[in-house]
């Protein structure tokens, strides 16, 4: 016998209660090709058109992403050049709607009588379901001679309306946060 038997209501809380934590903070992720050598690039441009544009014209946020990733890349000294780099950056943002259930334990006057003293099983639990967006930034890093992804950086997390109010910040911090996992710093001239 187990010293403690957990219902399936409780189990579903505690599985619920932890992807509730890990959704509300964003989550950084990186991949690269591990056949090249990124301390060997010197140059970095910027794809044309950047697939955050729009047909015809440079979007706010492809301004926002650029600013942000130039510092990001020159403070690990790399150099940007309009014409033939050696790096080329692009990036994608995605927005999708997504769903998580979520228990909220039921008290009443008679909850005493339900099990609210049983540290386990006997919680009564309404489950819900709760909408939210989830945006998903991508930084690509491309061998501009080879066509060939080879750095990646993501950032996902759930939009808010603090999100929605202040997009120079928020991007400012994603691209922060995605390059503080670059591997690198570029390499020096001889």
């Amino acid at each position: 016998m187990y010293p403690f038997k957990m219902t399936i209501s409780a189990a579903a809380v505690l599985l619920c209660t932890g992807l509730a934590a890990c959704a509300v903070h964003p989550t950084i992720t990186t991949d690269r090709d591990p056949s090249a050598d990124l301390a060997l690039y010197r140059t970095y441009s910027f794809f044309e058109p950047l697939t955050t544009d729009r047909k015809g014209y440079s979007t706010i946020l492809s301004t926002r992403l650029r600013d942000a990733t130039r510092r990001e890349l020159e403070r690990r000294g790399y150099q940007y050049v309009p014409s033939r780099p050696e790096l080329l950056v692009n990036f994608n943002v995605n927005i999708r709607e997504r769903q998580e259930l979520q228990a909220m334990p039921r008290f009443g006057y008679f909850a005493y009588r339900t099990g609210l003293y049983d540290p386990w099983p006997g919680y009564p639990y309404d489950f819900y379901t709760v909408t939210y967006q989830e945006g998903t930034l991508i930084v690509d890093l491309v061998d501009a001679a080879r066509r060939q992804l080879v750095w990646q950086g993501i950032a996902t997390g759930r939009i808010t309306n603090a999100v929605m109010k202040d997009p120079d910040k928020v991007v400012d911090k994603a691209v922060t946060e995605i390059f503080a996992q670059y591997p690198t710093t570029a390499r020096r001239e001889p």
